[in-house]
Formats: structure tokens, C-alpha cells, sequence
């Protein structure tokens, strides 16, 4: 079956469902293949890796490291998989040779945010992902921008991915961190309710949009990694 009307039949199916029972399908559907949890371990990341680990604790969790994120997540990532007794998260980071060659300083996202996070997301994210027949995100339609009409399920290069909380508010993200006792990421208490890379993520003030810390002054909003035009995409359809 062609991808996207996979991913059509898919949404229809899954109208109505709960974040937990798509999840839970997208895992054990055949017809979608080898999947992947990739995770950012950010600050509602815990929410779909808490679901995780309720419905296959072995199930593959990507993190991707790219070498300028927050001490604070890092620590938090170590203690999050472990605390949910996640058994299979690949941690993966740029590769080595590409930095040194194009990022020796690590000054390239003063100079083209886009390279940077090609370098060290969009590409190493591509490479991990290579063995897989699709993905899971935590991506949700509240966070505005290119993610406001996100469906459930969708087609990217030859992968499907999907996205159970699509359709989740921010009072229902906190809502089950709370009802599930879940452990928060340290810096969402000092004003960072998005959290990304440590150069490019600001704090943000009560009267700003959620991601609005996220490249700052700047008309990016995303990294690359969700777009179907990316090096990751590209990559993908070649593997």
C-alpha cells in the first residue's frame, strides 16, 4: 500500500482515538514496519516516553546529543530513561569528522542556524533513522506554525510518521505529568517552557508564546528535522 494512503487510512481509523491507543497500534502495526521513538527529552518529553514505557519498555528511543544542548537535559535524559526503565535508547550525536570540518569552533549557528542544525539534527537524525520504517514525535497542533493542522499519521520520504499527541493542549500535557507523578525538566521552572539547543533557546515570559525562546528574533521555527524537503528525508529515500 502507497505510504500516504497508508497514512490517510490511518487518520480516518484513529479519529477518534486516544493518544495511548495510537500509540500503542503504530507500534505493533505491520504495515508501517520498524518504528522509533525519537525524543528530545525536553520539557514535555517525559508525557509520550512515560506512554512508552507503559506499553514496551524495549522499545527504540533515539535521543539525539548534538554536543550544545543544556547540561540539564543531558542529566535529565540519563535520569528520565532510567527512572522509566527505558531498555534500548540510542544516544547519537554528529558526526565526528563533518564538526570538525565544518564546525571546528562551534561558532556555525552565529553564522547560519540552518547549517548548524543540519550538522548536528537533521543529518545524524537521518542516520539513526535508517534502519527504521517510521517514527514517533511529540509534536502537537497548539504549537502553532507548520504543526497547527498536524494529522496523527503522516507521509515523509519512505517513512511514516506519526504523531499521537497532535491533538493534545498544554493543560492536558501538564495534566498527566501531574497525575502520573512524573519527573519535570529542571529548566521549565526557570522560564524555559521549550527547550532546545543551549545557544539558540532563550527563556520566555508568561505573555509569549510557548516556543517563542526558540531562535529568537529570527523566522525559524523549526530545525529541519520535520520538514519533507530536509537532508533527512532525502537521505531517507536513498537508503
Amino acid at each position: 500500500m502507497p505510504l500516504k494512503e497508508l497514512a490517510e487510512r490511518r487518520n480516518i481509523l484513529h479519529r477518534k482515538s486516544d493518544a495511548q491507543t495510537v500509540l500503542r497500534h503504530a507500534l505493533s502495526d505491520v504495515q508501517i514496519g520498524k518504528i522509533a521513538m525519537v525524543s528530545s527529552f525536553g520539557a514535555e518529553s517525559v508525557v509520550l516516553l512515560h506512554m512508552i514505557s507503559q506499553i514496551d519498555k524495549a522499545t527504540p528511543v533515539i535521543f539525539l546529543d548534538t554536543e550544545m544542548l543544556f547540561p540539564e537535559t543531558l542529566t535529565y535524559q540519563k535520569e528520565v530513561a532510567a527512572s522509566l526503565g527505558l531498555t534500548d535508547v540510542h544516544v547519537i550525536t554528529p558526526n565526528r569528522d563533518a564538526v570538525l570540518i565544518e564546525d571546528v569552533d562551534g561558532l556555525l549557528h552565529q553564522a547560519d542556524t540552518d547549517a548548524c542544525c543540519n550538522l548536528r539534527k537533521t543529518r545524524p537524525l537521518a542516520a539513526a533513522l535508517a534502519g527504521f520504517d517510521g517514527w514517533i514525535t511529540g509534536r502537537k497542533q497548539f504549537q502553532g506554525g507548520k504543526r497547527a493542522d498536524l494529522p496523527l499519521f503522516e507521509k515523509e520520504g519512505r517513512k511514516i510518521k506519526v504523531n499521537p499527541l497532535a491533538k493534545w493542549s498544554a493543560r492536558d500535557l501538564q495534566d498527566y505529568i501531574t497525575q502520573h507523578n512524573l519527573p519535570r525538566h529542571p529548566l521549565v521552572a526557570k522560564g524555559y517552557p521549550s527547550v532546545g539547543c543551549m545557544p539558540c533557546t532563550t527563556r520566555v515570559s508568561d505573555h509569549e508564546d510557548q516556543r517563542a525562546g526558540r531562535w529568537r528574533n529570527s523566522e525559524k521555527t523549526e530545525c529541519g528535522i520535520h520538514f519533507e524537503t530536509s537532508v533527512a528525508t532525502k537521505e531517507g529515500q536513498a537508503a
